[in-house]
């Protein structure tokens, strides 16, 4: 028997989708029967989700090949905390939202046990379920409930060590069911909720900014949790020029305050925000990117499980896709330390995974706790405890800021949780390449710096090598403009670490400014503005591409990098391309065998025109190679460089010298 439970606090509600987001009602509410991931019991190999099942009692019961059920009814949602549950039917909380994620209360506070309370007006069961860390389902207890009336349940956490969650379905009578209110509640530990100043770095996003600030006004609990709403605007068309502006500040009970400064990136915004939290007094600093649309029950969830940890503990929110809603991210991320890249901390775990083609119930590896070394700052909740400590941001612009944040917090002793049940929807990155284009630069010059700060291998493990890879792939797909980019990178970090606040307003703009000189980076929205593609004859004699095997990659290579160096490029292909390459097949195994070409931009609205260039190839080569073996030479000396000066130009005295030279103004609603 579970211990009575005293001085209850309300640790997770069950809530609704908004009216204007019935597209994601699947990570609300799911229907039909309870069938979870089926073990073999002679071996505990998973099965088949429906194993020893009849599958036509599954499909009248409302499943559909383990999604979201289609006989889900969105318009018996009565509000954000009460629906209808119609006669003879049954609704599950299997969901992302409302099951109770136990492993991670577990594993992370001091509880022990908590309490469901569901309110019901009508005949029916309420039925609580559980799962362990494979992800097999288990009945825990049941109760008949007629007329109006509370229903509780006191539930262990002691077997949720690895995994698992807990979650609850009612199932109506003859007639009609409706759900009052749930929430899981836990036994308070004494501590006054925290205080939050709520920060978003943002550029010329100002809908998404007031949508999110009509959101907060419109939930007044999550508001009365805000010690300050903080915008930070970096952009040319300021937040407080808008139409609707006044008026929607005016609904913020006078905690919004805009800082007006020039564009230091998202590390300068952030930076920024952690900055003001710590001076105004905040409990916690939560960073929110500006093209998100916030769940606000998200912001409870991780303030209240902040609050409960044992110890001051950066809690994050997970990201869904922005036009996709029922797909989510990732679970948590790691870094991979000997490539140092992020990384799935689980080889079952999957990128981009639709609760509305296979439900928490029916994916295993979701029951499984997820323990992470970072999170996005799309959401990220930071106790200012911790930032006084370790430091702000490290000043790189964008990119790595967030990962470099959680790992040398973690080398502090301070953990990160992603919190499944806290999430925004952010703008996704699938139609985004910035691998490629004026990113590329401080994709490789952050992520070689976090390795010189982080890494365990003497010489950064096998990064600087995939460095090389990338810069010949680069270099054979005509994206001179891109390898430009690089080689800047990998001159600045031999130029060491007290440039970076320097760097900071000045490398975006003199990387745009490269583009006059490539025709790579030069984007037209009609296509007919190009000369028509043509080909006197197919590459390849028309036999198609593919990539090379790994045992012929390097071969492979060198003959084609030796045939761009000598082959001249003919005059018919300097002025008309040979093809148009969807962006889809813009692959460095099949650009390398053009001379030119219009290709399409991740985004589908432009092209741009590749050009091989034989003393391009050669000059850029020739200079990321030696570049690259400098770095590998001199990594001991820049390693001692970087990690001694991290926690100066990480400290507030230097970042409060970039603010004052770079703040424009400061508007107080």
């Amino acid at each position: 028997m579970t211990a009575e439970i005293k001085n209850l606090k309300t640790l997770q509600r069950v809530i609704f989708p908004e009216r204007e987001q019935m597209d994601t009602v699947a990570l609300y509410v799911d229907s039909g029967i309870a069938t979870g991931v089926q073990l073999n019991t002679m071996n505990g190999a998973l099965g088949s989700p429906n194993t020893g099942r009849d599958d036509d009692k599954s499909e009248t019961a409302g499943t559909t090949s383990g999604g979201s059920s289609a006989e889900t009814h969105a318009e018996d949602f009565i509000d954000r905390r009460s629906t209808l549950i119609r006669p003879g039917s049954r609704l599950s909380f299997a969901t992302y939202f409302n099951a109770f994620p136990a492993s991670y209360w577990k594993r992370w506070t001091h509880l022990t046990s908590v309490r469901l309370q569901v309110s019901t007006h009508g005949e029916g069961t309420v039925i609580v379920y559980k799962s362990n860390a494979r992800g097999s389902l288990q009945r825990v207890e049941s109760k008949r409930v007629t007329g109006r009336e509370t229903s509780t349940f006191d539930l262990s956490l002691k077997p949720f060590g690895d995994g698992g969650w807990y979650w609850f379905e009612l199932a109506a009578g003859t007639e009609s069911l409706v759900l009052e209110s749930a929430q899981w509640l836990g036994e308070d530990n004494g501590r006054t909720p925290g205080k939050i100043t709520l920060q978003i770095t943002t550029m010329n996003k100002q809908e998404f900014c007031l949508n999110n600030l009509r959101s907060l006004a419109e939930h007044r609990e999550v508001l009365d949790h805000l010690q300050e709403i903080l915008i930070v605007d970096q952009g040319s068309k300021k937040l407080q020029d808008e139409a609707d502006f006044e008026e929607v500040a005016a609904t913020l009970d006078g905690k919004l305050r805009i800082i007006n400064q020039g564009n230091l990136g998202g590390s300068g915004g952030f930076a920024r925000g952690m900055y003001e939290a710590v001076e105004n007094g905040s409990d916690y600093a939560l960073l929110l990117d500006d093209d998100v649309v916030v769940e606000p029950e998200s912001i409870s969830r991780l303030l209240t499980f902040a609050d409960m940890c044992r110890k001051p503990t950066i809690v994050g929110g997970h990201m869904f896709d922005l036009y996709n809603r029922t797909v989510l991210h990732t679970f948590g991320e790691v870094v991979n330390r000997y490539r140092f890249q992020p990384d799935l901390p689980h080889t079952d775990q999957s990128l981009g995974h639709d609760f509305l083609q296979s439900n928490l119930r029916n994916t295993p590896w979701l029951h499984r706790r997820t323990d992470v070394d970072y999170n996005g700052w799309w959401m990220d909740l930071i106790p200012t405890s911790v930032i006084k400590e370790i430091g702000l941001s490290l000043p790189i612009f964008i990119k790595w800021d967030d990962v470099e944040f959680g790992l040398r917090a973690k080398k502090a002793g301070y953990h990160t949780v992603s919190l499944p049940g806290a999430a925004v929807w952010h703008v996704s990155w699938i139609d985004k390449d910035d691998l490629v284009g004026w990113q590329a630069y401080f994709h490789i010059r952050n992520r070689i710096i976090a390795s010189l700060l982080h890494s365990p291998y003497e010489r950064g493990g096998r990064l600087l090598r995939e460095s090389s890879y990338a810069d010949v792939k680069h270099l054979i797909s005509m994206q001179y403009f891109t390898e430009h980019g690089r080689i800047m990178a990998l001159r600045d970090i031999l130029a060491g670490p007290d440039q970076l606040h320097r760097l900071l307003p000045q490398r975006l703009p003199e990387i745009r400014e490269l583009t006059k000189r490539y025709s790579d980076a030069q984007f037209k929205e009609d296509i007919d503005s190009f000369p028509e593609p043509k080909m006197e004859k197919p590459p390849r004699n028309g036999r198609g591409f593919h990539a090379p095997s790994y045992k012929s990659l390097v071969p492979w290579a060198l003959k084609t990098v030796s045939k761009q160096l000598v082959k001249p490029v003919k005059d018919e292909y300097r002025n008309h391309p040979q093809a148009h390459i969807a962006h889809q097949d813009n692959k460095w195994w099949r650009m390398s065998q053009y001379d030119s070409a219009l290709v399409s931009n991740a985004e589908g609205s432009a092209v741009s025109w590749y050009k091989r260039d034989p003393e391009q190839l050669r000059d850029k080569l020739v200079e990321s190679t030696k570049l690259t073996a400098q770095i590998l030479r001199e990594w001991p000396k820049l390693r001692q460089q970087y990690r001694a000066a991290a926690s100066r130009i990480t400290s507030f005295e230097e970042w409060k010298k970039t603010f004052d030279e770079h703040t424009e103004s400061v508007i107080t609603r």
